[in-house]
């Protein structure tokens, strides 16, 4: 059945059409709040009180523009914030040009608390999708910009520091929301790769373990079949029935592998029987078809196990034996499992070669004991794979139970 994609956060849901709107409603907003303080900061020339017009002349001197001025001024001001998202450096330069000039032309009222929310809105945007060193050297410059701008209008380099003090704990609050905000999405997305790789690590495993002994014994009975094929009809039809019922048991395999991974996780269809150690005894039989002879000797006392170690335990045996089929030339195959009390122990003895021969003279190059080791890390517990002194290949897995 279909499954339909899950919903992206809110702001994703949004059209580019929308992000323009905002975009331009905020441009708007800004423009204002500009012109909200031109109105309520009172022309010396208006006021009709004598102590008053003296003190709002001390507080705004000659350099306060028209209402029409102040009007074209805060438009051109607000103009660039309708570009933000698209470019927001660029933006973020401008604003900060823009009460810059506005300070040295000493022009009244000065319009740095509209200007610096939206300076720092912008960091906290360039913090949150923009590299971190882009983005602090970003908020650097606000907070020096913000410091000199405010120091032309102070008498002493200490009420400059003073003034700009909490403007500049604004942006660098500013930027630790974005920095925070980015972490957090670079965090998921580490997670969600992980995860994705984790996950293509563990069906190459299955799907290694699956084929590789199947393919084995079939090449072998395939190439034994050939060979007494006219000579030995009965021994043909014999291995031919070997490579018939191990290529139904490996279909059947992958069709309950594609179940699961086809299977959602709100489904209730069962994903079929696993594979475990109840299979041990028919490897055997499969492997000694092929040529070779395979001892299983079962140590304690038998008990149900977890799916996960069940299944671990068959793959290790059968990824072993395999290797003994083909790269060894075993004639014979010991295969020990013990349960322990709070463990199970396999050993895997063959007679042939050692390491040499298995994995071009270097023990575990091959993807198949990379691929034990691998099982046994997952489930904790220990593993260890090489040549014995004495001749042949030893597998030991410690798979807690």
């Amino acid at each position: 059945m279909d499954h339909a994609a899950p919903r992206p956060p809110l702001l994703r849901r949004l059209s580019p059409a929308a992000w323009t709107a905002i975009s331009w409603g905020a441009a708007v907003a800004f423009w204002l709040m500009l012109w909200r303080l031109r109105r309520d900061a009172p022309n010396p020339a208006d006021v009709v009180d004598e102590q008053a017009r003296i003190q709002a002349a001390l507080l705004y001197p000659n350099r306060y523009p028209s209402s029409g001025a102040w009007l074209a001024l805060s438009a051109a001001m607000a103009l660039p914030v309708g570009f933000a998202r698209r470019w927001p450096l660029p933006v973020l330069g401008l604003t900060l040009a823009g009460a810059t000039a506005v300070t040295l032309a000493q022009l009244r009222p000065l319009p740095w608390p509209p200007f610096v929310a939206t300076a720092d809105a912008l960091i906290l945007y360039l913090a949150a999708t923009r590299s971190r060193p882009l983005a602090g050297v970003a908020a650097a410059g606000t907070v020096l910009a913000q410091l000199a701008a405010l120091q032309l209008v102070s008498d002493a380099w200490q009420p400059g520091l003073v003034r700009g003090a909490p403007f500049a704990f604004a942006t660098v609050i500013a930027w630790l929301a974005g920095d925070a905000v980015r972490q957090r999405r670079e965090y998921g997305e580490a997670l969600r790769e992980q995860a994705v790789t984790g996950e293509r690590l563990r069906i190459a495993r299955e799907l290694h373990d699956l084929i590789a002994h199947s393919i084995g014994v079939i090449a072998i009975q395939a190439g034994a079949a050939s060979l007494v094929l006219d000579s030995q009809p009965a021994g043909a039809r014999r291995a031919l029935h070997t490579i018939e019922t191990t290529s139904r048991e490996t279909l059947a395999g992958l069709r309950r592998m594609l179940g699961v991974l086809r299977r959602a996780d709100g489904d209730s269809a069962e994903a079929g029987p696993t594979v475990g150690l109840e299979a041990v005894d028919r490897l055997a039989e499969t492997t000694a078809e092929a040529g070779v002879l395979v001892e299983v000797r079962w140590l304690g006392r038998r008990r149900p196990l977890s799916p996960e170690v069940d299944l671990a335990a068959f793959r290790i045996i059968q990824e072993s034996v395999t290797n003994a089929v083909r790269h060894s030339g075993a004639d014979r195959c010991l295969v020990a499992v013990e349960y322990r009390d709070e463990e199970l122990a396999i050993e895997v003895v063959d007679d042939g070669r050692g390491g040499g021969a298995r994995s071009g003279g270097s023990v575990g190059a091959g993807h198949g004991i990379t691929g034990m080791r691998e099982r046994v890390a997952l489930l904790g517990g220990r593993f260890a794979a090489g040549s014995r002194a004495e001749g042949g290949f030893l597998v030991e897995a410690r798979l807690p139970a």
